[in-house]
């Protein structure tokens, strides 16, 4: 199983060597997508060998980071795609964990910061985040037959073909929404494994309107209905592989 593990970088400056030196314990095969940091990552990553990069020239945001290694992903010869954050919440020593979960029954495994407590070093969650969090899962799963308890985390692995058959468009935060509804109408299969929920800036903002929880809880639930419009077009004239 050849593994590529990716890491969607924005102004991390912080954050980018530590994280990089422990992803090197559990993937020698490494993408970052620069997605237009007006730091000092850009030069940071110069410093660092062996790593594939995709550079966008401006910021277009979370989503579309991921898309860029997905699409990176999908023109190379590895079997299966870890994807992770750069910002110190993901653990790398977690990957292997991720790994053991991708039977061969298994589509994607996602991280799951509530499936069970850790003790862990954390700044408390956000009280907005984990209670928008809780609504919007139980959303997706009384909707769409899914059984997750964390809708956000970008801690995943997946497999190579059932990942061909997503076609993800979303370039915001929303861009794990609209992947779990085109999961549930692919039939996927998900599995959950239990990560720490670490926080350790409580001023990292989204940005923009979706600072404020009412408005982001609105922009998501508008990507749901979204992707779910859109796959209903597929079921009366397929337009999804």
């Amino acid at each position: 199983m050849r593994l590529l593990t990716a890491i969607p970088v924005y102004n991390e400056e912080r954050h980018l060597a530590k994280v990089l030196h422990e992803v090197r314990r559990y993937s020698p095969n490494i993408l970052i997508v620069n997605d237009g940091s007006t730091d000092r990552t850009g030069e940071l990553l110069k410093q660092q060998p062996d790593l594939q990069i995709v550079s966008h020239r401006q910021n277009r945001g979370y989503g579309a980071a991921l898309i860029s290694a997905f699409d990176h992903f999908l023109a190379s010869d590895f079997d299966v795609l870890v994807t992770m954050d750069c910002d110190g919440q993901h653990e790398p020593s977690r990957i292997p964990v991720l790994l053991e979960a991708l039977d061969s029954k298994t589509d994607i495994v996602s991280g799951s910061r509530y499936l069970r407590d850790f003790r862990q070093h954390s700044l408390p969650t956000p009280a907005d985040r984990a209670q928008i969090n809780q609504i919007i899962t139980a959303e997706l799963n009384e909707r769409f037959g899914l059984k997750l308890t964390d809708a956000f985390c970008g801690f995943k692995a997946y497999r190579r073909c059932p990942l061909t058959r997503l076609h993800i468009t979303d370039t915001g935060w929303g861009m794990p929404l609209q992947l779990w509804v085109q999961a549930a109408w692919h039939e996927l299969q998900v599995k959950e494994v239990a990560v720490p929920r670490v926080y350790l800036d409580p001023n990292r903002t989204f940005g923009g309107i979706l600072n404020d929880a009412t408005e982001r809880l609105a922009y998501y639930r508008r990507v749901i209905a979204d992707a779910w419009a859109e796959v209903s077009a597929c079921t009366r004239n397929p337009c999804l592989a």
